[in-house]
Formats: C-alpha cells, sequence, structure tokens
C-alpha cells in the first residue's frame, strides 16, 4: 500500500484546511463553463509542431488579460508568464504544449454533444491551456499567494519530430527551475514520474539506380539491403521488464515511374525505446549493427558497385528514474485520493518531463481530464476522431492545483517542497 510520509501528509492536510485553498476548489469547479469556453477558443487556432505562432500569440495575450502582464513569447517559441512568488530560489513550472499532430485545415469546428467535446486536438494538448487559464484565476479568486515563483508555461514542439524542442530550449535558456508539473496525460489517475529514454534515426542506404533486369548482377540492391537489416531488427528479442520497445514506422525507396529499376537510395527511420538504460544500449548497438551487417551481406552477395549507409538522428529523448516517494509524486498521490481518484504510478513515459527529470529535476506529467475507474479512457489522441470528456473535468484542474501548492508552499501555511 502506498503511504506518504507523515511530514508531507500533515502539509497537505493543513492545505485542504484552509479557507482559501478551499475557496481556491470551489471556484475550480464554478469555472468550468468559462473554461470549456476558452478551451474551444483555442483548439480551433490550429497549431501543428513548428508553427504554433498563431495559438501562442493568442494564449499570451488571455494570460496578460487575466494579470499575468509579463507573458511574452520567448527564443523557443514557447509562452512564459510569471506569477511572483514571496521568496526568492528556484521557481516551480507548470506547462502544457501549445503543439498538436494536426497540419493546418484539420480541425473545422467543435461539436459539443451529451457533455463531450468533439475537435483534433481537444485534448493533447490544447485541455493543458485551458487548464493553466484557470488555475491562475483560482489562485487569484482566493487571494493565494506562493511562497516560490510559479511559471506558467505554453510550450513549442513537443509532438513527433518536435521532440520536447520547445521545453528543451526554456531548459537551456534558464537554470531557475526547482521542480516541473506537465499536463498531459489523459486520465488524471495516470501519475507519469519516469521518463522513457527514446531515439529515431533514419538510415539511408545509399547506392545506384539501373534497370532490374538490365543492371541485375552488376550491383547491390538498396531496397534489399534495407529490407535485410528490418528483417534482423524484426527477430528481436526485446525484454518486457523494464519495458523495451522498437518500430521501424518508414521505408522509403524508389518512386512510381521506376518499379522495373534499383533504387539509387532506400531509407527506413527506426525508432527504439526503453525504460532500463542497460537494455537501451543493448537494444540500440543491435539495431545499427543490423543496418551495417545488411549493407555488408549484400555487398558481398553482389561484389560490384558497393552500397553506403549514412545514419542521420531524427530525436533524442532523455529519460531517467525518481524515487516513487519523492515530493512531487506523494502530492499527486494524495490529491487523488483526495478527490476520489485511484491512483496508477506509470513507470516510463514520453513526456515534456523527460527533460526535467533527466537533469535531476523533480517533475511529474499529470492529467488533463476524469475517467471513471474501470474504463479505458481512450479518447483517441491523435485521431481527427479525438474527443474530450467534460464530466468531472474540473477535478483534473483541482489536482493540479493542489500539486502545485504542495511544490510551491503557500505563504503563512506551508513550506514549498521545492
Amino acid at each position: 500500500m502506498y503511504e506518504a510520509k507523515p511530514e508531507r501528509r500533515d502539509a497537505f492536510t493543513k492545505l485542504l484546511n484552509d479557507e482559501r485553498v478551499q475557496k481556491a476548489l470551489k471556484f475550480i469547479e464554478d469555472d468550468q463553463e468559462r473554461t470549456k469556453e476558452e478551451l474551444k477558443k483555442l483548439v480551433v487556432i490550429e497549431a501543428p509542431s513548428w508553427e504554433e505562432e498563431n495559438r501562442a500569440k493568442v494564449f499570451a495575450q488571455m494570460l496578460i488579460d487575466q494579470g499575468l502582464t509579463d507573458a511574452h513569447i520567448g527564443a523557443g517559441g514557447d509562452v512564459i508568464s510569471l506569477r511572483k512568488g514571496t521568496s526568492e530560489g528556484p521557481k516551480v513550472l507548470i506547462e502544457g504544449h501549445m503543439d498538436t499532430v494536426f497540419p493546418f485545415g484539420t480541425v473545422k469546428g467543435v461539436e459539443e454533444k451529451d457533455g463531450v467535446l468533439y475537435a483534433p486536438g481537444i485534448g493533447d494538448d490544447t485541455r493543458a491551456l485551458a487548464m493553466l487559464l484557470c488555475l491562475d484565476r483560482a489562485l487569484d479568486a482566493a487571494g493565494i499567494r506562493t511562497v516560490k515563483d510559479v511559471l506558467f508555461v505554453g510550450t513549442t514542439r513537443e509532438e513527433g519530430l518536435g521532440g520536447l524542442g520547445g521545453i528543451f530550449d526554456l531548459h537551456e535558456s534558464r537554470k531557475d527551475i526547482g521542480a516541473q508539473i506537465s499536463l498531459d496525460n489523459h486520465n488524471m489517475a495516470a501519475i507519469t514520474y519516469e521518463g522513457t529514454i527514446g531515439e529515431t534515426y533514419e538510415f539511408k542506404i545509399i547506392g545506384k539506380a539501373g534497370h532490374s533486369y538490365g543492371a541485375f548482377g552488376t550491383m547491390a540492391n538498396t531496397v534489399h539491403a534495407g529490407a535485410r537489416a528490418v528483417a534482423k531488427i524484426a527477430d528481436y528479442k526485446a525484454p518486457d521488464d523494464p519495458r523495451t520497445t522498437f518500430c521501424a514506422s518508414n521505408f522509403h525507396a524508389g518512386t512510381a515511374a521506376g518499379v522495373h529499376a534499383f533504387a539509387p537510395e532506400a531509407s527506413v527511420i527506426v525508432n527504439f525505446r526503453s525504460n532500463g538504460e542497460k537494455e537501451f544500449a543493448e537494444m540500440k548497438k543491435f539495431i545499427f549493427d543490423a543496418f551495417e551487417t545488411a549493407v555488408k551481406e549484400e555487398n558481398e552477395r553482389w561484389g560490384k558497385e558497393p552500397l553506403t549507409l549514412e545514419v542521420k538522428p531524427i530525436s533524442i529523448t532523455p529519460g531517467g528514474k525518481q524515487d516513487p516517494h519523492s515530493a512531487l509524486v506523494e502530492a499527486s498521490q494524495m490529491a487523488l485520493e483526495f478527490l476520489g481518484v485511484k491512483a496508477h504510478l506509470g513507470q516510463g513515459g514520453s513526456t515534456n518531463a523527460n527533460i526535467a527529470i533527466a537533469r535531476g529535476i523533480p517533475a511529474v506529467c499529470l492529467g488533463r481530464g476524469f475517467v471513471p475507474e474501470g474504463e479505458s479512457g481512450n479518447i483517441k489522441n491523435h485521431s481527427v476522431e479525438e474527443f474530450f470528456p467534460l464530466y468531472n473535468a474540473h477535478k483534473a484542474i483541482q489536482h493540479a492545483l493542489l500539486v502545485l501548492l504542495m511544490a510551491a508552499g503557500v505563504e503563512g501555511l506551508t513550506e514549498p517542497e521545492v
């Protein structure tokens, strides 16, 4: 049974008994109509990774309009705002990412039906931006001042080829972040406190073009070499624990006009991940060796016009582990318990929290919405059919509030965990 340390339990009890905190929790519940409308407003401002400028401008202005007058767009495109605390020192960062996986023209509007919002990107991660706005208002309405400064941030380039770029740039540009809370799980029951190591590479095999009949026997085949490599990788025995995965996700070669030709290039993209450093290193070596061996075998098979191999990194996601009884994890668990939600401590994950965890900065990734226990919570993230259920959704914001207050401390009441 998971039990928080007594001193943290005492501090959490103080928070719950404080009139200001009770007022903030009530405000969040009462504010949900406005939060819903802000979510609907933001999701139709499309923001593919690397192209978040329009959404960033609107989100920054929304923060300014409700009192965070220093809200601005940083060098990496992140929207950064500061809510001052009563003391100097490390700051608490709470963030959601502004980008979605969908190209411009995908979002046609928002449909609301039977307490559910339907739109691509409505949950992942546009909902987090609406949560940040609500959290700031709740602190104002309740008159809560934190001990530590709090950074409210909308980050860029979290998805896909963005490779967690926005949060990486933020940590590179400032060294005053003492803890990070990311809002990016679809189910608030999940507490992500570890980071899965993940890397993606393009393996390009280069040769020469030639007629599939006339040039046969005079040159090695780039496609055959790529296929040899993928077949070797497909047979790799990845351990279940720690969870270790691999995927040859793209294979490109030739053209429609060249169906009777040797392709001069074949490109294979492979993503691989693990929750264990040793397991990751072993798998990475196997994958790299597979391509080198495949090219060598294809060259030896034909012995003429040899192929060459080029390797290019596409994305590098660092990972790491934390104590499941670290301050942020215990605060997250206690807050879920208070809200009547059974916590699930998730081992591994690929979220913006990875960047902080890899740097030794305490971090958790929390949820955006409420999923009744026993239900799958499949809200079709990364699908044009994505939806967000409004039922009890305010609890996710209440959860984020309580964890934030434990991390940053409350003036005259509790000390910060940072």
